[in-house]
C-alpha cells in the first residue's frame, strides 16, 4: 500500500494545501519565485501537512486556520531543506538539482529565508498565543539541531544519546508540532493536542531512524540522492554507531572522509550492513512506533485516529 492511499480521503484538502503552497511562494521577485517553485515542483511526501490536517479532525474543524498552519509548517520544512543543501553542498534533492546548484549559495540562502518568512506570515492567522509559543520554540530547537549536526560531523566518539538528541531537534519536534498545532488550530481540547504531540514526537523519532537506515539499504533511484551520503558528509547515524561497536569495522569507518571514493565507501557500507547494525536500528525505530501507537489510545475513535495509526505502521515498513 502506498502512503497516499492511507489518507486518500484527504485528497481534496491536500490539493488545496498544494495550491496554497504555490500561491504563497509567488512573491514579487521573479528570481525568488522561480527558485521557490523549483523546490516545490520537486515534490515531497507532504507528511507534515497530512499530520496537521488529520490532527485538525479532533477539533471544531476550523478549515482555514488548519489549512494555514499546514501550509506554514511545510514551508518551514522546505526552508530548512534549502539551507541544509547549502551546508551539505548537496547537488541533488528528491532526484532534482538543488537550488544552490542551479543558482548559487547566496540565492539559495535568501530563498530559504523568503520561504521561512512566508511561513511566519501565514502562521499569524492563528490567534491562539500558545500556538505561536510552540511554533517559535520548535524553530529554535530545529536551528540548534542543525548546529549540532554541523559540530558533530565526523565525531566518531559520540554516544547514542547525542544521536537521539540531534534527531529529536532536527526531525521529531517539527512533526510533533505539526500534530499539536493542527489540533490547536481546530480548537481541540488541551489534553487531545498534548496526546497528539506525543504521537508526533514518537513517530518523528522513528521516521528519522528509518531515514538513516534507508541511507544504507535503499538505492539512489529511490532516495533521490546517492546511498551512503550521510556517512560521506560525516553525519554519524544510528546504524554507524551500532556498527562501530565492532572494533574492526570501527577502524574502517573512522577512515571515511568527504573525498572518499565511491568504491571505498561502498565497501564500508557493506560492512555496516553485515554487522547487524541495520536490524538493531530497526528495533529502536519499532520501540518508538509502539510508543506512538500507545499515545493514540486515549483519543476519540474517529477516522483520523485510525489513519494516524496506519501511517505509523507504514512508516515502520517504508522502503524509501
Amino acid at each position: 500500500m502506498r502512503l497516499k492511499t492511507i489518507y486518500s480521503f484527504l485528497h481534496s484538502e491536500i490539493n488545496m494545501v498544494e495550491k496554497a503552497l504555490e500561491e504563497t511562494v509567488k512573491g514579487e521577485s521573479p528570481l525568488l519565485r522561480e527558485a521557490s517553485l523549483h523546490l516545490l515542483k520537486a515534490g515531497g511526501k507532504r507528511i507534515r501537512p497530512v499530520f496537521v490536517l488529520l490532527s485538525g479532525k479532533f477539533g471544531k474543524n476550523n478549515h482555514q486556520a488548519v489549512h494555514d498552519i499546514a501550509v506554514a509548517l511545510e514551508l518551514i520544512h522546505m526552508a530548512s531543506l534549502v539551507h541544509d543543501d547549502v551546508i551539505d553542498d548537496a547537488d541533488l534533492r528528491r532526484g532534482k538539482p538543488t537550488i544552490k546548484t542551479i543558482w548559487d549559495n547566496r540565492i539559495a540562502m535568501y530563498t530559504g529565508d523568503f520561504i521561512f518568512a512566508k511561513a511566519l506570515e501565514l502562521a499569524t492567522n492563528i490567534k491562539d498565543p500558545a500556538a505561536h509559543k510552540i511554533l517559535s520554540k520548535t524553530i529554535v530547537e530545529l536551528s540548534v539541531g542543525e548546529i549540532e549536526q554541523i559540530k558533530e560531523k565526523f565525531w566518531f566518539d559520540q554516544k547514542f544519546r547525542h544521536y537521539l538528541r540531534r534527531i529529536k531537534r532536527k526531525t521529531a519536534l517539527l512533526i510533533a508540532a505539526s500534530c499539536q498545532l493542527g489540533a490547536i488550530a481546530a480548537g481541540a481540547e488541551r489534553e487531545i493536542h498534548r496526546q497528539l504531540y506525543q504521537y508526533g514526537y514518537f513517530v518523528g523519532m522513528s521516521y528519522q531512524i528509518i531515514d538513516d537506515v534507508l541511507d544504507f539499504t535503499s538505492t539512489e533511484e529511490k532516495l533521490g540522492k546517492p546511498a551512503g551520503g550521510d556517512l560521506r558528509q560525516g553525519n554519524i547515524t544510528l546504524p554507524v554507531l551500532f556498527a562501530m561497536e565492532n572494533e574492526e569495522i570501527r577502524r574502517q569507518i573512522v577512515n571515511v572522509h568527504e573525498n572518499i571514493s565511491q568504491m571505498e565507501l561502498e565497501a564500508v557500507i557493506q560492512l555496516i550492513k553485515e554487522s547487524g547494525a541495520i536490524e538493531k536500528s530497526l528495533e529502536i525505530s519499532d520501540k518508538y512506533l509502539q510508543k506512538a501507537l500507545r499515545a493514540l489510545e486515549g483519543l476519540p475513535d474517529i477516522k483520523a485516529k485510525k489513519t494516524l495509526r496506519e501511517i505509523a505502521l507504514y512508516i515502520g515498513k517504508r522502503k524509501y
